[in-house]
């Protein structure tokens, strides 16, 4: 299966999936067609529910869309690169300029915060990353820590109400461990803190969405992202 590079994820395509569904229902009169349609309503019906209720979950989106339509052949559901895919065509045909501003003004804040806890290594991942992030969901950044009780210190000594809870991260060993995460609300904006260990940095939790380690990008890395946005912005003509 194609996947795709966690630091790439902002700006990646993923070639190669209509040959791996081709494949699907060979041998069955219109099968093969008729899984790539299925596939397809399943991608964008699950991208909606993504859009309309948050971050539920890749696999809990693409099931309550597969009972919706009615498609039970798990051979013809999409993969999450295909609904992270879908999610993005739909934010760029229906809200391509609200979509922009939004994102840029969330990875200005993931800067911020990043410049703020630089201590920690702090790494932007996610669906800020993605480029699929609404102002709702918020930022996504990775800490890296002895243990959480420095990234409290650190909150408490800049007077940052948080609270924590656990969030299981599946590693390419195929462990699962529950790792903590601090939230805060910068302005309107949810930031999300994932506290992993030193040692996480050479062997990082998988992307959901490639299924690969997702590495996310460091704070000169979202630097020039953000100052090629604005360039690009600003090399458009004005209509």
């Amino acid at each position: 299966m194609p996947r795709r590079s966690g630091s790439k994820a902002a700006a990646a395509t993923t070639p190669g999936r209509t040959k791996r569904t081709s494949a699907v229902g060979r041998g069955l009169p219109g099968g093969r067609q008729r899984c790539q349609d299925e596939r397809r309503r399943l991608a964008y019906e699950s991208a909606r529910i993504l859009a309309e209720y948050g971050p539920t979950g890749f696999d809990r989106a693409r099931r309550k869309a597969a009972a919706r339509l009615g498609i039970s052949d798990k051979r013809c559901w999409p993969d999450n690169g295909e609904i992270n895919d879908a999610l993005l065509e739909q934010q760029r045909l229906f809200e391509p300029n609200e979509r922009a501003r939004n994102l840029a003004d969330l990875r200005r804040h993931a800067l911020q915060a990043m410049r703020e806890l630089a201590i920690f290594r702090p790494r932007l991942i996610g669906s800020t990353l993605r480029g699929t992030a609404t102002r709702e969901q918020g930022i996504e950044l990775r800490l890296f820590a002895d243990s959480p009780e420095e990234v409290v210190l650190a909150l408490m000594e800049r007077g940052i109400p948080w609270r924590q809870r656990e969030e299981p991260q599946r590693y390419a060993s195929g462990t699962v461990q529950a790792h903590p995460v601090l939230e805060f609300v910068a302005g309107d904006i949810p930031v999300h803190l994932q506290v992993l260990p030193w040692q996480a940095q050479r062997q990082p939790p998988l992307d959901p969405v490639s299924e690969r380690p997702e590495r996310g990008i460091d704070v000169n890395e979202l630097s020039a992202l953000l100052a090629d946005s604005e360039s690009s912005e600003a090399a458009e003509p004005v209509h």
